[in-house]
């Protein structure tokens, strides 16, 4: 897919940036990071006439990012610890580059206190706040202390420095169950457990730490109540050097899955005017109160009645600020760029105007149905809606490329405005159907249950939301009806007559028989059998050839009239198609026996089954032990040989796609053997442990 030129619903300030922007000072920036943020800090620089630097890990060699960089160097392996987090690395290629900037995107170096001051020690600007206000914000005990000097609204916990085991645990019993366990230097849900009870604080404590320990190199915990239901209300601030911070209104990003936003929107539903300008006048004081210039984010948990309370400040770009852009008309990016060149802000409180509604909906490779289990893979085929003045496409990656096991699994930002909050959601949902991906599993389809839920659509958002309405977020899926297995019947015939039409034309001797599929025979009438795979069962679907170019296919006892043809439009491949009189048009991707049909009633897919001399042999793992949910790194081993284990009890630790996997028995009984160590590399897929049943074990001693 082509880069994407960002526009916005209005140029609201844009004809002030134009003037007395200092390009002495930022010619040139290196952007410090990856994947959609990187293209996204792409863009506006070279809107402004800034050269653009890349760094690229083995893995990211030929990816979206480096090909849209004025320059790109090499700083590593793909491991994010040995590529894009060396500080030492990225600041060699800043001064190699001759770079006067650095961007840090969000993740990996965006909130690191070291790297903020090695930069200025380097005389290099670091596209963000003080070192200062990353470290007082950046620590969650001490940020809430500032943030209740300066009058912002905190909810209480335990943030001393005792982090025994048991001093943690009392003051939990103290606060009273449930409470939150959070890394200090935590952010983007890493480090971050919930614990319900005494018997289960310690497990998730253990848990929090040694992910707080990977991510963020430091696992000291704070503990605090967790509010049931609250509402994840944040508000977008901006300061510069002359002491000005305002505010671009709040967002509300409460639907999420693993303590991680899926979908955001702006402004927050249901939030009156009153409200609404509290939250921004506390979250300039908490801006204020620590000097803060830049792009920063201020969080806050709301309660059913509109009371916020303070959770934490985020010091650099969120990823979710496209919509902050969208009902302002502003480019973030841009301010960023021009305030850390010395600029006062572009504008002021009283000019800042919001207009309409925004939705971001975050497009990741994961599976919803096997609890939001995050994947990776090569994108086969991807296609997404037309980008226009209302709608972004916020990405990093091309048809053909990979979404790696190394990196966060987000392939987009899916970015849409309307005049009010109800077309904005339509719009979003027509967009949604419009992005069709094959090669891996992607939670659009999740997506669009989510955002066409009545309760969504009413504004009714909670942190709670999906486990809420899990029911209806995760129907029992639909088989495919009679008329989508006719086209897809359809897409394979005229798939092998083209093939046969290209055999035919490449030949020598274009009227060879092997050159004919029409299935037209004088004076007979063809049928043809074929069998299809739908989900877990087999349809067989009975086809006959018609003189004038009509099929006819019985699926079950339905005998259904079908004609159609295959049509190329802007690159991809639309079935124009009739079946009994209905005319349609999805778009067809066939790839690997699959046929895939996108419309705008949804998505289906139907296969040609594979003989079992060329399945290969399958299985769940070694003995019916566990196996490998995608590749990562075995944190910790937590059973051995002999051991005996029920359903459900934790054999491994994973670390994978940034996140901590635990590896539960899918069955009782008794451990054979261990096939990995802690810290090796296990592939997708791959039997962790040999798990017999105890009889097995018992037959297998006695021999």
């Amino acid at each position: 897919m082509a880069a994407v030129i960002l526009s916005f619903p209005t140029l609201q300030g844009l004809r002030i940036f134009t003037q007395g922007f200092d390009n002495k000072r930022i010619e040139k920036v290196l952007i410090a990071n990856r994947g959609e943020i990187a293209c996204r800090v792409m863009r506006s620089a070279k809107k402004m006439g800034v050269r653009s630097v890349a760094v690229y890990s083995d893995a990211d060699t030929h990816s979206m990012h480096v090909a849209m960089a004025d320059e790109a160097y090499h700083i590593g392996p793909a491991p994010s610890q040995q590529s894009y987090l060396s500080m030492d690395k990225v600041l060699e290629v800043a001064k190699k580059s001759g770079s006067h900037a650095v961007h840090p995107g969000y993740g990996f170096l965006s909130e690191n206190t070291e790297f903020a001051e090695a930069c200025k020690q380097e005389g290099i600007i670091f596209i963000g706040p003080p070192s200062s206000a990353i470290r007082d914000m950046g620590i969650k005990s001490t940020s809430k202390h500032i943030m209740s000097a300066a009058g912002v609204p905190i909810i209480g916990g335990y943030h001393g420095e005792d982090q025994s085991n048991e001093k943690l645990q009392a003051e939990a019993v103290r606060i009273g169950y449930p409470v939150m366990i959070k890394a200090v230097r935590g952010g983007g849900g890493k480090g971050m457990r919930i614990a319900r009870s005494d018997s289960d604080f310690l497990e998730q404590l253990e848990s929090a730490r040694r992910e707080a320990r990977k991510s963020f190199n430091d696992d000291v915990m704070l503990i605090e109540k967790f509010v049931e239901d609250p509402r994840h209300v944040e508000v977008q601030v901006f300061g510069d050097m002359h002491g000005n911070a305002v505010y671009l209104f709040e967002r509300d990003c409460s639907v999420q899955r693993r303590h991680q936003k899926i979908i955001e929107e702006a402004p927050a539903p249901g939030i009156s005017p009153e409200v609404r300008r509290k939250l921004g006048e506390a979250a300039v004081r908490a801006a204020k109160a620590v000097n803060y210039v830049g792009a920063g984010t201020v969080e806050f948990i709301m309660d059913a009645q509109h009371n916020f309370y303070f959770m934490e400040m985020n010091t650099r770009l969120q990823v979710e600020h496209p919509v902050s852009e969208m009902i302002t008309g502003t480019d973030l990016v841009e301010w960023q760029l021009r305030v850390a060149a010395g600029e006062r802000l572009p504008l002021l409180q009283e000019d800042i105007m919001l207009r309409g509604h925004s939705f971001e909906a975050r497009i990741y490779a994961e599976d919803p149905n096997n609890d939001f289990l995050p994947g990776a893979g090569p994108l086969l085929h991807l296609s997404t809606p037309s980008p226009d003045q209302h709608t972004r496409i916020e990405t990093g990656v091309r048809e053909g490329d990979e979404v790696s096991a190394h990196y966060d699994p987000m392939i987009a930002k899916l970015v849409v405005w309307g005049e009010d909050r109800s077309a904005a959601l339509k719009k979003l949902r027509y967009c949604l159907r419009q992005y069709n991906i094959v090669g891996l599993n992607t939670n659009i389809d999740f997506l669009l249950n989510l955002s066409g839920h009545p309760e969504f659509e009413a504004g009714n958002v909670s942190t709670s939301f999906i486990p809420q309405h899990y029911a209806d977020l995760f129907p029992t899926p639909k088989a495919p009806s009679g008329a989508t297995i006719c086209q897809a019947a359809l897409g394979l015939i005229l798939q092998e007559r083209n093939h046969t039409l290209g055999f035919t034309q490449s030949s020598t001797d274009p009227f060879s028989p092997f050159g004919s599929s029409s299935g037209w025979r004088n004076n007979i009438l063809f049928n043809r059998n074929v069998t299809l795979q739908v989900g877990d069962k087999k349809v067989d679907v009975v086809i006959m050839y018609n003189q004038d170019g009509s099929y006819s296919m019985q699926v079950g006892d339905e005998v259904n009239h079908v004609t159609g043809e295959v049509e190329m439009e802007g690159g991809a491949s639309f079935l124009h198609c009739t079946v009994n009189g209905v005319k349609s048009r999805p778009k067809l991707v066939i790839l690997d026996n699959t046929v895939h049909l996108f419309s705008t009633e949804g998505s289906s897919q139907v296969s040609v089954p594979v003989p079992k001399y060329r399945a290969g042999v399958g299985g769940s793992g070694a003995q019916g032990g566990a196996v490998a949910p995608m590749t990562g790194t075995i944190e910790k081993v937590l059973v051995k040989a002999g051991d005996k284990v029920t359903v459900g009890d934790p054999l491994m630790v994973m670390i994978a796609m940034k996140m901590e996997h635990t590896i539960r028995a899918p069955k009782s009984g008794v451990i054979k053997k261990v096939l990995f160590s802690e810290g090796s590399q296990a592939n997708r897929h791959a039997p962790l442990v040999e798990l017999v049943e105890e009889e097995e074990q018992a037959e297998g001693s006695s021999q």
